[in-house]
């Protein structure tokens, strides 16, 4: 476990110490669970009420938040920016890897930067390029001529197929698969044909991917995720599609071939948007979003019913349900009054 004194932390973090800078931090906490020894954070003044309960020896705030706080301070401008800096400074997630494991086979040919660390079992294949520091975890298969850049790490079980490029200082978490076969198939009366996937996936720098995402190698062009992308667990993203710098994308979405997502977007969870457009910088889907047509200005979009009582849910799909008719009789009715 990791400890530092809060006066090392603040001068670390940039933030104004407040308090007893000898006092020693053990760790973060909530502030509902945080005891001695521990430092949390708040994030939102709506709760400044919990700091009189708060048993933390210290607290990340803001200034106006100062005069309620009864324990050591850490005053900054945006409390949970810092608190993202502070854990990980406190971080205690292990390495996936460290050294190279014994059962680990590696192609001869593989080039191996400095201090790689290779986990057991893991398969590296023939004209692999990993850079200094890249950590590849238990049972990992890297497929031939694959470039991973320095500094990445995969944790366990992660398939790269071959003649992947991903990029430096990228975290790619356990069961994701990246550069399989996109969904390509021409269809001869009724029989269908596969169409050899012939492009690869292009991954930038400072990339994260959660567990269990699927992220296709293109059909003829490359699939491209620019730098600085987060994508969430159980996403699955098309062959071809290109992601713009700096965008995130939550759990469960679904992205269908060719589409282009601009920079700094934000998709929201369990999305489904269509292949073969685009969305412009600066978009916000929110979740669960079904985006069948371009986006051409920023802003923020929403589709889907929100949840509601069954028996009302059941009227409203009732009413959807006959909403062509309803429009009929509407229009009707338009018509005779506009005739009176």
């Amino acid at each position: 476990m990791p400890s530092i004194r809060l006066a090392d932390l603040a001068q670390q973090l940039d933030a104004q110490l407040h308090g007893d800078g000898s006092l020693v931090i053990t760790g973060i906490a909530s502030m509902g669970s945080a005891k001695a020894g521990h430092i949390t954070f708040l994030a939102d003044s709506r709760f400044r009420e919990k700091l009189a309960s708060c048993q933390a020896g210290a607290v990340v705030l803001t200034e106006a938040d100062l005069p309620y706080c009864q324990c050591a301070a850490l005053v900054v401008k945006n409390p949970y920016l810092t608190y993202a800096h502070m854990a990980q400074l406190l971080n205690t997630t292990p390495a996936a890897a460290r050294d190279i494991a014994p059962s680990a086979v590696i192609a001869p040919d593989a080039c191996l930067g400095s201090q790689v660390a290779v986990g057991a079992n893991a398969v590296i294949e023939s004209g692999v390029v990993l850079g200094d520091n890249v950590v590849i975890g238990p049972g990992c298969f890297i497929g031939k001529h694959t470039h991973i850049g320095a500094g990445t790490q995969l944790w366990a079980n992660v398939t790269v197929y071959h003649e992947v490029r991903i990029g430096e200082k990228c975290l790619i978490q356990s069961g994701t698969v990246i550069g399989a076969d996109g969904f390509g198939y021409a269809n001869d009366r009724g029989d269908w044909i596969k169409i050899p996937q012939l492009g690869t996936v292009e991954i930038g720098d400072r990339v994260e991917i959660g567990a269990c995402t699927t992220i296709d190698r293109g059909a003829l062009d490359n699939t491209v995720i620019g730098n600085g992308v987060i994508i969430d667990n159980q996403c699955q993203i098309a062959h071809n599609v290109i992601i713009g710098d700096n965008t995130a994308v939550a759990g469960g979405v679904i992205m269908a071939g060719s589409l282009k997502i601009g920079r700094y977007c934000m998709i929201g969870g369990a999305s489904v948007i269509n292949g073969h457009m685009e969305i412009c910088d600066k978009v916000t889907i929110t979740g669960m979003g079904m985006v069948m047509r371009p986006i051409t200005e920023p802003g923020v979009y929403s589709s889907g019913i929100p949840l509601q009582p069954n028996k009302v849910w059941r009227k409203t799909a009732a009413l959807v349900m006959n909403i062509s008719e309803i429009s009929k009789r509407l229009k009707a009715v338009e018509r005779k009054s506009a005739k009176n």
